[in-house]
């Protein structure tokens, strides 16, 4: 089981619909999973919330960080540019990666852009609807997406997403921060592709 009682994340991701990908048990099966969440809060701030597990239910990480979106939308592309980038850093490229979020164009997008890469034209089977002042965070997404063998996203309720509590309330679960990361890459391996730094530490306003 998960944290805070919830099913594991491969269960969630089998459970969930995939946009745009059809979603047949036998193709199911991921190595690793990311479930990540943003929020925006009119009072001001917000957070980033993480969870990253093996596809037998090992935690790999998981972050609860401080944020100051623009707006819910943006949130929730800055917390999957900052999942994708920690996952990158501790799996391998051959990994095949499922995505939980709970916000339905995110997932949309995801599974256009996987499934573009698959095209000859590079080009995805519907338009991208990002939000403008995303634009940053979409492309450091679309970099993570081609650096894995595969990836697909699925979306499920907020309530059921283990990201959610860790996004809403960073204060109370900052201690999961200094957790150990479990490091999954093979001794020796290197990625050739650009390395963006965490939303979370850009210093920069939503472009």
């Amino acid at each position: 089981m998960a944290a805070y009682g919830r099913p594991a994340l491969r269960e969630l991701f089998d459970d969930s619909p995939t946009p745009h990908i059809a979603h047949p048990p036998r193709t199911h099966h991921r190595d690793f999973y990311v479930a990540t969440d943003g929020s925006f809060h009119d009072r001001g701030g917000g957070g980033l919330g993480v969870v990253i597990e093996t596809r037998d239910g090992e935690t790999v990480s998981r972050l609860s960080v401080p944020d100051s979106p623009p707006d819910n939308n943006v949130a929730e592309y800055r917390a999957l540019h900052l999942g994708l980038d920690v996952l990158a850093a501790r799996v391998p490229d051959s990994a095949r990666v499922g995505v939980i979020v709970d916000h339905d164009d995110l997932a949309a997008n995801v599974n256009r852009a996987a499934l573009a890469l698959s095209a000859p034209e590079a080009r995805p089977p519907h338009p991208f609807q990002v939000p403008a002042a995303s634009g940053h965070h979409w492309r450091g997404i679309r970099a993570r997406i081609g650096g894995f063998d595969e990836l697909r996203a699925a979306r499920l309720d907020s309530r059921e997403n283990p990201a959610h509590p860790l996004a809403n309330d960073p204060a109370s679960y900052a201690h999961l921060n200094g957790e150990p990361d479990r490091c999954v890459r093979p001794p020796g391996a290197e990625r050739g592709d650009e390395q963006i730094p965490p939303p979370s530490r850009a210093n920069r306003p939503g472009d």
